[in-house]
């Protein structure tokens, strides 16, 4: 069975070193032609030969290709001049090592991937002579004559078909039987030639989290400039009201006491709606509920909440640490609200929150049967969700084809620092 697998391996690779054969040919083009739609679309197929790659040579071995985060694309415009074009492909080095897969290494891999692939279809080609040759001898006459040959006699006759059908039967055995070696060889030349050094990764992640870093500055920011927002046009405003209604009790004391007691009446209506404002603004910087029961009982409390049909399924042996508790919470109440909000056709709803302690990450699964067709891209709330669980190293995808369902999928790692007080 894995003889097989590996030549279905072995196919794919074919087409990929003629895919590459002749993105090298596009990209010799590209460099010497001023035509950045040209340029882009070349670094960009590059990028998504080395990925694809990449990919199966970590399902084959089952030990992933690492590979620097990075955008999908190269940034800015492609220069005019011949050096500056070249510079402008070559300078990134995980595309300096692209090129170079592409352009030299391919062949090689290639090559080999082709040797099984080539002695199964001999075999084939043996069995087919064996199974027609003789036919094909006795009515073509001379017009056969020289073509039927196969490892070295001429099949004409159910004797050398026979002979023909062994030949081939141990080709093609021996084509599945070198397929997984070869295909193991093939994996550690794609990952010798295409895994970053581990500067390259070092300065990936620096430049990562000094993205991240930047972005939690921002929504830190952000967040205080609304808090100072909310207290200056709500609660400071009524307390200033309030402040001058008491203010014109005190002076009315004396001369119109009914008077002054409907201005404490009201002065004491605008400390209630303050104290109702200022509550709500601690409960938008950090819930209660969240502080004293937990994620769990945070989430639920969320479910309660939603318009939806929603169902809460929790399994967590502790609690995770303060802050990577609240980002995801408030990462889960964005999605529930844009479910509500967006999701075309969403009826229910279902929020799986785990762990998985072999990494160690907290994992969250929101899923709505709406009709699909999310996009973080498109500027959603799914951009903002992202860039909060980036600065703990979070990362979010989203699947959500035409029709549905949606299916938001989060990863925080994180260690559980207290014991578990609710029931999950």
């Amino acid at each position: 069975m894995r003889g097989f697998r590996a030549i279905r391996r072995c196919h794919e690779q074919m087409w990929l070193w003629l895919a590459a054969m002749h993105w090298t040919t596009t990209v010799a083009t590209a460099a010497f032609i001023p035509l950045p739609s040209l340029m882009r679309w070349s670094v960009a197929g590059m990028r998504r030969l080395t990925g694809r790659q990449r990919a199966l040579a970590g399902a084959w071995s089952g030990t992933p290709v690492e590979a620097p985060p990075r955008p999908p694309g190269p940034k800015g415009e492609p220069p005019i001049g011949l050096a500056a074009r070249w510079k402008w492909l070559l300078n990134d080095p995980q595309d300096v090592r692209g090129w170079r897969w592409t352009a030299v290494h391919s062949l090689p891999a290639g090559l080999l991937a082709c040797v099984p692939l080539s002695f199964v279809l001999y075999g084939l080609y043996g069995l087919f002579l064996a199974a027609f040759g003789p036919a094909l001898s006795a009515r073509g006459g001379r017009s056969w004559e020289g073509s039927l040959w196969y490892t070295g006699f001429e099949v004409t006759d159910g004797t050398t078909a026979g002979l023909a059908a062994v030949g081939a039967a141990l080709i093609g055995a021996a084509g599945l039987a070198m397929a997984p070696a070869v295909m193991d060889l093939h994996s550690r030349l794609v990952r010798s030639a295409l895994t970053p050094s581990d500067q390259e990764l070092m300065a990936a992640r620096i430049a990562h989290l000094a993205a991240t870093r930047s972005d939690a500055v921002d929504t830190s920011a952000a967040e205080l400039r609304r808090i100072e927002r909310d207290l200056h046009d709500g609660a400071q405003a009524r307390l200033v009201a309030m402040g001058m209604t008491l203010d014109a009790a005190e002076h009315l004391m004396r001369r119109d006491p009914e008077e002054a007691a409907k201005l404490l009446a009201e002065a004491r209506a605008s400390s209630s709606a303050a104290l109702k404002e200022l509550r709500d603004l601690v409960r938008g910087i950090h819930p209660p509920v969240l502080a004293d029961r937990g994620l769990a009982d945070a989430v639920r409390s969320l479910a309660l909440l939603s318009p939806l049909d929603a169902e809460v399924t929790v399994d967590l042996p502790a609690r995770p640490e303060p802050p990577v508790e609240s980002a995801v919470y408030f990462a889960v109440a964005e999605t529930v609200t844009n479910a509500a909000k967006h999701a075309d056709g969403a009826e229910r709803l279902w929020i799986d929150i785990g762990y998985d302690p072999a990494r160690p990450a907290l994992r969250v699964s929101v899923t709505d049967d709406g009709r699909g067709g999310a996009d973080p891209a498109r500027g959603s709330g799914l951009a903002g969700i992202e860039r909060r669980l980036a600065t703990f190293d979070g990362v979010m995808v989203v699947h959500s084809p035409a029709g549905g369902p949606t299916q938001i999928s989060m990863e925080v790692p994180c260690a559980l620092s207290s014991p578990k007080t609710t029931s999950c």
